[in-house]
């Protein structure tokens, strides 16, 4: 429990503090641009810290690793502050647009990161998971799920999309990572709700 609180602590720290206290040392010496590029350094170097930590390739590393690499890339290319927050948030858009597309699969995206969390807990609930989305009634479970977590995601992107226009980069920095977390933990609530009232694995 003290380690998991430690670790909660980390993370608050380096991806809404550091970003934050980075941008407020940087920009008075190097203006907006390179300042918002350095603050994107703590969450990235923490993401791979956390990746190599857990030495651990499977759906959801992927992805994270996916997000790391897309947001790499829109701070690489440059341009003016607002278009970087937009770049950096067009990443979780894009995962949010990515989930809705695998809908056209036989097995939408958040099926397979479902798997990659089972596969941990061992062979008894990764054989739970495929009898359950053989059934009529799993397949609709990770469909259903899959359209909350794409139209959350995007949904997400809108909100920060206009927050970036509202608000000065220093408040924007310091305060959207908790409406992200807040719309992210909805998102979870929602499914570990709906997972209760379908009595699903």
């Amino acid at each position: 429990m003290k380690r998991l609180s430690w670790n909660l602590v980390a993370e608050l720290g380096v991806n809404i503090l550091a970003p934050w206290a980075v941008f407020s040392l940087l920009q008075p010496l190097y203006g907006d641009t390179l300042a918002l590029m350095g603050s994107a350094l703590p969450p990235l170097l923490w993401s791979l810290f956390e990746l190599i930590r857990v030495r651990r390739l499977d759906a959801v590393s992927v992805v994270v690793l996916a997000g790391i690499l897309l947001t790499v890339a829109a701070t690489a290319f440059g341009g003016s502050p607002k278009l970087l927050q937009l770049r950096e948030n067009a990443v979780t858009g894009l995962i949010g647009l990515v989930f809705l597309l695998s809908l056209c699969l036989r097995r939408p995206l958040l099926y397979h990161l479902a798997a990659a969390t089972f596969a941990r807990q061992g062979a008894e609930a990764a054989a739970r998971l495929e009898l359950f989305i053989a059934t009529p009634k799993g397949g609709s479970f990770f469909r259903h799920l899959t359209v909350l977590w794409g139209a959350g995601l995007i949904l997400q992107t809108a909100i920060m999309t206009w927050l970036v226009y509202l608000w000065p980069i220093g408040r924007y920095l310091l305060l959207s990572p908790f409406i992200g977390y807040g719309i992210l933990g909805l998102l979870f609530a929602g499914t570990f709700w709906y997972r209760r009232s379908v009595r699903a694995v």
